[in-house]
């Protein structure tokens, strides 16, 4: 019942409804890709921090610096970046503005596509919103040589119908902002966290300087 009820109304909307159910596909397939990609993205970050913490804190640079050249991780490059700079200058604020700059070059890439998710909710609205205008064009344009007795309800029906285009608009474009405002979010979480671990790293440097100074 609900499945015909749904052809039903798919059919009723006319030929504005194909463009919106293929924007409604499109923008769903940019959200499964991207959040496989986060999702793929925390768990690698996390796990190469799990591994670099400790070397970090041990004060073993050098171990860490072969770690971050073997791994593909966002996260072990950042950190590779920081740990390069501390070889070549002491400076705190220098090894600050390499992990800074790493950060940087990943951000397009976290960022990649998802701001095409929010794009194709708003056609999808647009394109409902079109369809109806269009329909309504189309029933005005039909009851005007029509019998005067079945205005009224021949008018009623065409904008029955007409409205299908702004409904399913609205039905596809509201789960791609959710999902957009969803993927946003994650990447955000993405970025603090390796803005966490870049101050982390900070720390344990200057915790490491300190001891060395006074050793020394």
């Amino acid at each position: 019942m609900v499945v015909e009820n749904a052809v039903r109304f798919f059919q009723e909307g006319g030929p504005w409804m194909w463009p919106i159910l293929i924007i409604f596909f499109v923008g769903l397939a940019l959200v499964i890709e991207r959040f496989f990609f986060l999702q793929s993205i925390t768990s690698k970050n996390r796990k190469a921090w799990a591994d670099l913490f400790p070397m970090l804190s041990k004060g073993q640079l050098k171990q860490a610096l072969e770690y971050s050249k073997g791994s593909d991780t966002y996260m072990g490059q950042m950190v590779g970046a920081g740990v390069t700079r501390a070889n070549l200058s002491r400076r705190v604020e220098d090894i600050e503005l390499a992990m800074e700059e790493s950060l940087m070059e990943f951000m397009p890439r976290l960022e990649q596509r998802t701001p095409y998710i929010a794009t194709l909710a708003n056609i999808a609205t647009l394109m409902g919103l079109l369809g109806t205008i269009m329909g309504l064009i189309e029933a005005f344009s039909a009851i005007s040589s029509a019998d005067p007795a079945q205005k009224a309800e021949l008018l009623s029906s065409s904008i029955s119908v007409a409205m299908n285009t702004t409904a399913f608009g609205l039905i596809a474009a509201i789960p791609l902002m959710l999902a957009f405002t969803f993927l946003q979010s994650k990447t955000g979480r993405v970025v603090e966290s390796m803005e966490m671990a870049s101050i982390k790293f900070v720390n344990i440097y200057r915790q490491l300087t300190i001891a060395s100074e006074k050793n020394a």
